[in-house]
């Protein structure tokens, strides 16, 4: 009874990677979403998605001006709290029919906090978001917030609550590609 089966040891794969999948960003939602990131009628991927991030810079030069610039994140990148990360989400058409209707949830990761106004997508892209987990998204989230009073007041939700960022893109032409960014800060 010593022995090990592959199917318990592929369970116990699939446990570890569980908790591996929700920290990393984009793959998250991919693991547990309930519905298609973008369908593909081809065989082929007419579609590609990719993410990338970059940590920003600020340096100071000889007269006390600071500059900044953003440098891409790789491998065992070390960031400490205060940093902040821009996410680049790049929707490439490949094929030569256009792509209606794509709908990108990204979620923010754990340990980090959305920087309010931070994206930067093309004009005719909706941008929503979700302080719930995914669950529901809106343009401009709110939270009912108690006054010492007793009032209860709707108030805009502060940074620290956004859990998601769900971006409509009505059409990706053919051949061509949608950038989209956004930024978050170390907790």
């Amino acid at each position: 009874m010593k022995r090990l089966s592959m199917a318990a040891l592929g369970a116990i794969a699939l446990i570890a990677t569980v908790p591996f999948v929700s920290q990393v960003p984009g793959m998250a939602s991919l693991w547990h979403s309930t519905s298609a990131i973008a369908q593909n009628v081809k065989p082929q991927g007419q579609l590609q998605l990719r993410l990338e991030a970059e940590k920003q810079v600020v340096a100071q030069d000889q007269q006390g001006k600071q500059s900044k610039k953003w440098e891409p994140l790789k491998g065992q990148a070390v960031v400490r709290p205060g940093d902040v990360l821009r996410y680049t989400l790049t929707s490439e058409n490949k094929s030569d029919r256009p792509v209606k209707n794509l709908v990108l949830n990204q979620p923010i990761p754990k340990g980090m906090v959305y920087v309010l106004k931070s994206v930067s997508a093309a004009n005719n892209t909706k941008v929503t978001y979700s302080i719930d987990g995914g669950r529901s998204f809106v343009e401009n989230p709110t939270v009912k917030v108690t006054l010492p009073d007793g009032k209860v007041e709707t108030k805009p939700a502060p940074a620290n609550v956004y859990t998601h960022i769900r971006l409509q893109v009505p059409l990706v032409a053919a051949k061509t590609t949608v950038k989209t960014t956004y930024q978050t800060q170390v907790r």
